[in-house]
């Protein structure tokens, strides 16, 4: 009896190893299949609005333009009004990012110990404006899953920097793209949501709007693609220093 008792419960360990190992595997291909879902333009240019929102029902109205190529090359600059004119992020490879204000007329790099700060007055930090595809900055973890979509648990892996404990995010199961995210601070709390509304232009899927609000301030900013425009073969010398402070 103990003999079979023994080979009972060793047979359970396996298995429970085995499964939390598909799991594991089958998070990593769902997030896998979300950055090349995101990534799979080979560049794209979008001219956006920003709707920021303040408790009160406040709002203020922003107008910018967009530029990616690839999964880590990114430019992001307002164009109106005219106060917030020519400020511009610069995303590039291995975490390096740069903010230009007209108003100091100089760039500013970005240390990886403020990324937590909102980026120009929105609910977006530097960090949630970084082009890094998900996979190479989290461990995903399926947590559940009903007919429609998948819902994950990111972990940031050894060696990476985030202001971020964790983030959970739920997956289309038909079109591999995020539905919503919630991002969690180092004491379990939660801190960001974001609701991203998808749609397809040609063979490419693209957040049309992305609601972000940051639960702290009561504060949101919704921004919407109003034009986008994809494999435009954009120029590497787009995303430069000095093309960042060239307006």
């Amino acid at each position: 009896m103990k003999i079979k008792f023994l080979i009972f419960w060793s047979l359970t360990a396996i298995f429970f190893l085995l499964s939390n190992t598909t799991n594991a595997q089958d998070a990593t291909s769902i997030l896998n299949n979300v950055d090349k879902l995101l990534f799979a333009p080979k560049d794209q240019q979008s001219e956006v609005q920003l709707i920021l929102s303040d408790k009160s029902g406040n709002q203020r109205i922003r107008e910018a333009q967009l530029w990616q190529k690839g999964k880590e090359k990114r430019l992001f600059r307002f164009t109106s009004p005219a106060a917030e004119a020519g400020i511009g992020f610069l995303s590039l490879p291995d975490e390096v990012m740069y903010l230009y204000m007209p108003a100091f007329g100089k760039e500013r790099r970005i240390a990886s110990h403020v990324k937590n700060q909102p980026f120009a007055g929105t609910d977006f930090t530097y960090e949630d404006m970084e082009s890094v595809n998900y996979a190479s900055k989290y461990k995903a973890e399926l947590l559940s899953q009903d007919d429609k979509s998948w819902y994950l648990k990111l972990t940031p892996l050894e060696g990476i920097r985030s202001d971020y404990a964790w983030v959970e995010v739920y997956v289309d199961k038909q079109h591999n793209y995020p539905l919503r995210m919630e991002s969690y601070d180092r004491s379990g709390k939660k801190v960001k949501s974001s609701v991203y509304t998808f749609v397809k232009d040609g063979s490419y899927w693209y957040p049309k709007e992305v609601h972000m609000t940051d639960l702290k301030r009561n504060h949101s900013t919704r921004m919407i693609s109003k034009t986008i425009k994809f494999d435009s073969n954009l120029s590497d010398d787009l995303f430069t220093v000095r093309n960042l402070i060239d307006y």
